[in-house]
């Protein structure tokens, strides 16, 4: 199983990234800036996708340092939805061996990355005894560790959204919150599409656009949800 480490400042292209991936089989290693970054290489994953425009340290920069003090054994792609021409160039000559901008394409993204793997010299580990297949270099508390107890609470509003689907307190009971995190949010996310999927009247391209989603990988996180586009009927788009 190879490992990606996945370098990005915006927590939300992380989470993206890292599921796109997960469901390709790969292990994923997320971290948030240059810092944590160094940090994650330590467990040597066989690929990095690296971001250029990070706060601390830019991307270009981190890649002349692994360069520079023969760090740079794994492949590594870059991303960014702002670079120039030159700044690419200049990236391949520090050892990149591709470029993405932003927003990424599905396709793209998967196609950059079994390249790069095929052509890295660097065998990657087989098996997940050798590296666990999701492991977060950033520090995330509502993943790791064990949750405190959450307090009694009065009794919730029977509160409805603008389009009028089921009160908020009634689809939160369909979520077991003594469930793994995994499986939880899982449940979390089939009502939230279920319910978008029912407000902008099955329309794949406005809950793509909405939930800030390609409709590739829409599809892909529907179906992994189990819900069944072709039965619940596409409005026309």
């Amino acid at each position: 199983m190879a490992v990606i480490l996945v370098v990005d400042d915006e927590i939300g292209i992380r989470e993206l990234l890292s599921e796109i991936l997960s469901d390709e089989g790969y292990g994923v290693l997320l971290a948030e800036n240059a810092s944590a970054a160094r940090s994650a290489m330590t467990q040597h994953p066989d690929l990095v996708l690296l971001d250029i425009w990070m706060p601390d340290n830019d991307g270009v920069s981190l890649l002349k340092e692994w360069n520079a003090t023969g760090q740079l054994n794994v492949p590594v792609i870059m991303m960014s939805g702002h670079a120039t021409l030159d700044t690419a160039v200049e990236a391949t000559k520090f050892g990149a061996v591709d470029f993405l901008e932003k927003p990424i394409a599905l396709s793209r993204l998967i196609s950059s990355v079994k390249e790069a793997l095929a052509k890295s010299p660097k065998e990657p580990k087989i098996g997940a005894a050798a590296r666990p297949q999701y492991t977060r270099a950033e520090p995330a508390p509502i993943r790791t560790g064990v949750q405190a107890p959450i307090p009694a609470a009065p009794a919730p509003v029977q509160s409805q959204d603008k389009s009028g689907s089921a009160p908020v307190s009634k689809l939160l009971d369909q979520v077991d919150f003594c469930a793994p995190l995994r499986e939880a949010r899982d449940q979390f996310e089939r009502i939230y599409f279920l319910n978008l999927l029912k407000r902008e009247n099955n329309s794949i391209t406005r809950v793509a656009s909405f939930a800030g989603l390609e409709r590739t990988h829409l599809y892909r996180k529907l179906k992994q949800l189990g819900i069944e586009v072709g039965k619940i009927g596409k409005a026309k788009e």
